[in-house]
């Protein structure tokens, strides 16, 4: 019999020095300045088209797509937050910024952003699909017997090593990450919105203590929703019959929309209910979070809670705002200091 766990749509992702979170109708980022302030900002979400997100599968792929657009906005953000406040006044451009400039105006960064984005998303798709690929294709002809094999056997045996493959690339990619001062702080940040939302769920007050008594390792997790896809990315590859290298990778390329939508329906599956086949299925996501999760302090759980409260209440939207540590407006330009450099 399932257990029905408490359950809300509210998700979020970690930032440089602060947090995000998006409900169905709103998203807010609450950062924090180095001197102790916090800026919170809160937009309306665009309005979903009517007919897709509602789709099984189908939902899976808009809402990573979303996600994706959502995440890398409110990273740059708070990216910029950082920056205003780690100088006083604005650094000289570089020769390559005033190249940009001159060759595409004043979105001559913005177009370099995008062309990061495209870049790093190909780069995801040759070390995640293509590299394996080739790998396993590589190493089977060292072992003449492969071939006498039969093709069910050929084709399990393939793409079991793929996945494996995959699987160490995240684990090491992860691992190597998590040992960065900074990154070190944004999983943090993580941590600290997965237990503020375990506390929503759970209809406690939110505060830093309550929130904090919570664990840190959510089955909605964007980590787990990786792992998940990876996983069904195996067991997708078991049917494609084609052994050419090329091709494979191709046709596995073609399938990652199918591998999106399984995925997203395990994790929104395993958010939902809690019984001995969710705790199976969530197992190895949550124990990849040990990397991408750190316990947060008070103030960062301030942050996720203050970024929590913005989808929650009634707060102006689309300017900056600076807010106690309880979400309260404060007057304009006035901070709330502790003296202290979270840094």
């Amino acid at each position: 019999m399932s257990k029905e766990t408490k359950y809300t749509t509210i998700g979020g992702s970690a930032l440089i020095e602060g947090v995000m979170m998006r409900s169905a109708e709103h998203t807010a980022i609450a950062v924090r300045r180095s001197g102790g302030g916090i800026v919170l900002k809160v937009t309306d979400n665009q309005k979903p088209m009517k007919v897709l997100p509602k789709i099984p599968l189908l939902r899976g792929l808009v809402a990573f797509v979303q996600s994706l657009k959502t995440s890398y906005g409110a990273m740059s953000y708070a990216a910029d937050i950082a920056m205003a406040d780690a100088a006083e006044e604005t650094p000289p451009e570089t020769k390559f910024e005033k190249f940009l400039t001159k060759l595409f105006g004043k979105t001559g960064m913005a177009i370099l952003s995008a062309v990061a984005l495209v870049i790093g998303l190909g780069l995801g798709i040759v070390l995640f699909l293509v590299l394996p690929t080739f790998a396993v294709s590589s190493i089977v002809k060292l072992f003449p017997g492969f071939e006498t094999l039969s093709e069910s056997t050929r084709r399990v045996i393939t793409s079991v090593g793929e996945g494996v493959i995959k699987l160490a690339v995240f684990f090491l990619y992860l691992l190597s990450i998590s040992m960065m001062k900074d990154i070190k702080r944004v999983f943090q940040y993580h941590g600290a919105e997965h237990k503020t939302i375990f506390c929503f769920e759970q209809k406690k007050e939110l505060t830093p203590e309550n929130a904090g008594s919570f664990r840190r390792f959510h089955p909605r997790c964007g980590t787990s929703f990786i792992f998940l896809t990876l996983l069904v990315g195996i067991v997708i590859s078991t049917f494609i019959t084609v052994s050419n290298p090329v091709t494979r990778a191709a046709v596995r390329i073609c399938f990652l929309p199918l591998m999106l939508g399984l995925a997203y329906e395990a994790i929104r599956l395993a958010g939902k209910y809690d019984n001995l086949f969710t705790r199976i299925l969530s197992a190895p996501g949550l124990w990849f979070q040990r990397l991408t999760t750190r316990e947060p302090d008070e103030k960062q759980l301030e942050i996720a809670i203050v970024a929590l409260k913005g989808v929650l209440d009634d707060y102006p939207k689309d300017t900056d705002l600076n807010v106690a540590p309880d979400g309260t407006i404060l007057p304009e330009k006035e901070q709330e200091t502790d003296g202290s450099d979270p840094a």
